[in-house]
């Protein structure tokens, strides 16, 4: 194990030790004023009477406090240049989903008949926008382009119609599936059909016919490998910023499930019940902090509920986003932006390969499940020295 030098004079001991964890609670509630009192006080409310937020107010709190303790993280672990490079990767990558829901899906989309685009010729209109770019036509350019057009589109109409005739091709014809497939930006929800989830093929075998997944959908396994290595960064945040946020309106239905008029969860046309995650994730506020570019702080808020979060995500679990609010088109895909949290590359940078026990991964001993112990066990969060006695949920 490789032993780390923290800040203010700790170690990597006192990252499993009751009291060099309440030392560290104390050092970050410092940091806390020191940043703004009005915060800390709040915080410090909702420690002593957490009963008092509902909700939307936990919510709140947790946000505002994502980004004071990513900053307070990178410093204790000395890798403030490696977070600030981590959030700055993020802001770089922001004219992508812009200029994807205001652009190729409102304007692009609905400008265009399908057959209209596949009599498009995208070479020519490659070698046009390249032309005004100045650089060559990747997804990234092509947002910031377009973005920097937009405002002031009379000066730049013409600059505009070639953007909007190549992502009309790019989004409706096959050319531009095979074209752009492996992207983001050219992309909009499909609709969902229980009866056809997935695509398949029918084929003629021995004078019998059968159906099958065509070859692009196929995944070789070997041995106990994954069969795919999940979302890239700019595939996380795409989902994260599919996400609706809907925590601010009180239907976050992928932590808490899809709900009937009676109280009741949903069910599929399959009868499998939307509960949502079992933990009860903290699911829309994670991709919110991920879209400010709060990459720790998002990990963070995850890790209140589901600390074993590098063990769950795309590799073990779906019921958050088979509850997603998105029932009739396709869903956040959960599951693979909570992996991309977990594994950023603020983990490599924070040595949690290092730090993680040989331990850890022992079974735990017998506990009642959080949804049988009711929401206010749920959400508890614990301070550095344990739960009190006297109370079924406080705030940290």
């Amino acid at each position: 194990m490789t032993e780390l030098t923290l800040a203010h004079g700790l170690g990597l001991t006192d990252l499993y030790q009751a009291e060099g964890l309440a030392r560290i609670d104390s050092l970050f509630c410092a940091h806390l004023a020191a940043g703004g009192a009005d915060l800390a006080a709040r915080l410090m409310a909702a420690r002593a009477n957490p009963g008092t937020l509902d909700a939307k107010g936990e919510s709140e709190l947790l946000i505002a406090l994502a980004p004071q303790l990513e900053d307070f993280i990178a410093g204790l672990f000395n890798i403030r240049a490696a977070v600030q490079a981590l959030a700055a990767r993020h802001h770089d990558l922001a004219p992508l989903y812009a200029c994807k829901r205001l652009f190729v899906q409102r304007r692009a989309q609905r400008a265009h008949k399908p057959e209209e685009a596949a009599a498009f010729d995208p070479a020519a209109l490659e070698a046009a926008l390249v032309e005004r770019f100045g650089e060559p036509l990747t997804e990234l350019s092509f947002a910031r382009h377009v973005t920097a057009w937009l405002d002031a589109e009379a000066a730049n109409a013409e600059a505009i119609d070639l953007a909007v005739r190549y992502a009309a091709w790019a989004l409706l014809t096959e050319a531009g599936h095979a074209e752009h497939g492996r992207g983001i930006l050219f992309k909009a929800p499909h609709k969902i059909d229980p009866q056809h989830l997935l695509p398949t093929e029918t084929i003629e075998r021995h004078g019998v016919a059968m159906i099958e997944l065509p070859e692009s959908h196929l995944r070789r396994r070997e041995g106990f490998k994954l069969t795919d290595a999940g979302h890239d960064l700019v595939g996380g945040l795409d989902h994260a910023h599919y996400c609706i946020f809907c925590h601010n309106q009180g239907k976050d239905s992928a932590p808490r499930g899809l709900k009937e008029k009676d109280g009741s969860f949903k069910k599929t046309v399959f009868g499998v019940t939307l509960a949502g995650c079992p933990l009860e994730e903290k699911i829309s506020e994670m991709h919110s902090l991920k879209t400010e570019g709060v990459p720790v702080g998002a990990l963070a808020v995850v890790v209140v509920d589901n600390p074993l979060a590098a063990l769950t995500g795309h590799r073990i679990c779906n019921d958050c986003m088979k509850a997603c609010i998105y029932q009739k088109q396709e869903p956040v895909d959960i599951p693979q932006a909570e992996t991309r949290i977990a594994e950023g590359r603020a983990r490599p940078a924070l040595g949690l390969r290092d730090l993680w026990p040989a331990d850890a991964l022992e079974p735990a001993q017998p506990a009642q499940s959080r949804r049988q112990a009711g929401r206010a066990d749920a959400r508890c969060w614990w301070p550095a020295s344990g739960p009190p006695a006297s109370r079924s949920r406080t705030i940290c």
